[in-house]
């Protein structure tokens, strides 16, 4: 019933990029498996980052269902999409319930998709990674897949406008190879070796990246390390502990 809704949403999807004219570049498909349960976990820098996570599986022939927070189940639009697709909501005061149902998906056969840093990261780099992706995959016995997004700051992110133009954005995703959480292994250990291959992921992204700011009002979606203007995650932690 879930593919009745998904489908056409992915179809819509791909229209409006085809109308904003974006320039996607996604490698390493291949690693997400075709078949059986996967815990797929990504950088967070966009509110589209989910849209575009997914479009990496879609050659596979996967759906992905995204653990996303509650409220987007609450919105009258979003929603009856969200559940629609068996998107899964998580409501931090009662996590558990959501842990419970990710791991009913993912023994079921799913993909799950979680973005371990929790929130957007306004300086564009990786924010710390929470434990949750490792335990469920450990519990599951499923491989946990490191993926990283680039340029889906500049559609629409925290604290800026959203682009929503034919603007010829690039959005460069890569996709990295299957990690094994075992069980014998300390969540936290399989914690970070995950955050190390999605910055490297990261860092293979900008790399590739096919554009650079247009000028000095054009630096805000760069982070500061590699010469923009984004906050630092120093700046950004000082910002919201007043």
């Amino acid at each position: 019933m879930a593919e009745l809704v998904y489908r056409p949403v992915v179809g819509f999807a791909r229209t409006l990029f085809k109308a904003w004219d974006l320039k996607i570049d996604c490698q390493g498909s291949e690693n997400i498996p075709r078949s059986g349960g996967a815990v797929l976990v990504s950088n967070h820098i966009s509110y589209l980052d989910f849209v575009f996570n997914g479009l990496a599986a879609l050659p596979q022939k996967r759906l992905v269902r995204f653990m996303a927070k509650e409220s987007v189940f609450r919105h009258k639009i979003s929603g009856p999409l969200m559940r629609g697709m068996k998107h899964i909501p998580v409501d931090r005061k009662q996590g558990e319930a959501a842990y419970a149902h990710a791991l009913d998906s993912l023994r079921s056969g799913e993909i799950v998709g979680v973005f371990p840093e929790a929130t957007i990261s306004q300086s564009f780099t990786l924010k710390s990674f929470k434990s949750g992706a490792a335990r469920m995959a450990q519990e599951a016995g499923v491989p946990l897949i490191p993926m990283a997004v680039w340029g889906t700051q500049r559609l629409w992110t925290k604290g800026h406008p959203r682009n929503f133009k034919r603007s010829h954005i690039p959005i460069t995703i890569r996709v990295g190879e299957a990690i094994e959480a075992s069980r014998d292994k300390y969540a936290g250990a399989i914690t970070r070796q995950l955050r190390e291959r999605v910055q490297e992921l990261l860092e293979a992204a900008q790399r590739a990246y096919p554009v650079r700011p247009k000028g000095p009002d054009d630096t805000w979606w760069m982070p500061a390390h590699l010469g923009g203007t984004a906050p630092t995650p120093e700046q950004v932690r000082e910002a919201e502990a007043h």
